[in-house]
C-alpha cells in the first residue's frame, strides 16, 4: 500500500532537508515517491500502477505519494515542475527523478536497476 506523505512525515521518514544540505535517506528500504495532483490525467493513470507495484514489492520497496497541490513547499524543495514525477530512492546512494507517466514495465526496470531490487516472482 502506498502512504501519503505530508511535509512533516517526509522530513521524518525520507529526508530532513531543513536540517541537512547533503542527502541522507532516513528509511531502511528503498523507496519510490509519486509526486501527483488530483486534476492531473497522467497522474491518475500512474496511480493504479503504483498501487500494483506497492503490492508486488511489499516488504522490499516503500511506495509514497505526495500531493503537489497540498504539499507545495515539499514539491518546490525537489524542483517539481511537471507531474507525474517519480523519485526513486535507493537504500544507499543518491535518488534519481523520472518524469512522465511511465508504463509499468519501465517502472519495474528502474526499480531493478536504480534501487537494486530484483523483480518479484508472482505465482
Amino acid at each position: 500500500m502506498t502512504e501519503h506523505l505530508t511535509k512533516e512525515t517526509f522530513l521524518e521518514k525520507i529526508f530532513d532537508f531543513e536540517k541537512n544540505t547533503e542527502w541522507k535517506y532516513a528509511g531502511k528500504l528503498p523507496a519510490v515517491i509519486d509526486f501527483w495532483a488530483e486534476w492531473c490525467g497522467p497522474c491518475r493513470m500512474v496511480g493504479p500502477v503504483i498501487e500494483e507495484l506497492s503490492k508486488e514489492y511489499e516488504g522490499k520497496v516503500n511506495f509514497y505519494k505526495v500531493d503537489t497541490e497540498a504539499e507545495q513547499e515539499l514539491s518546490a524543495a525537489f524542483g517539481i515542475r511537471s507531474i507525474p514525477s517519480l523519485l526513486f530512492i535507493p537504500a544507499e546512494g543518491q535518488p534519481k527523478m523520472a518524469m512522465g507517466a511511465l508504463p509499468k514495465a519501465e517502472l519495474k526496470k528502474i526499480i531493478e536497476q536504480e534501487l537494486n531490487v530484483p523483480n518479484p516472482i508472482i505465482l
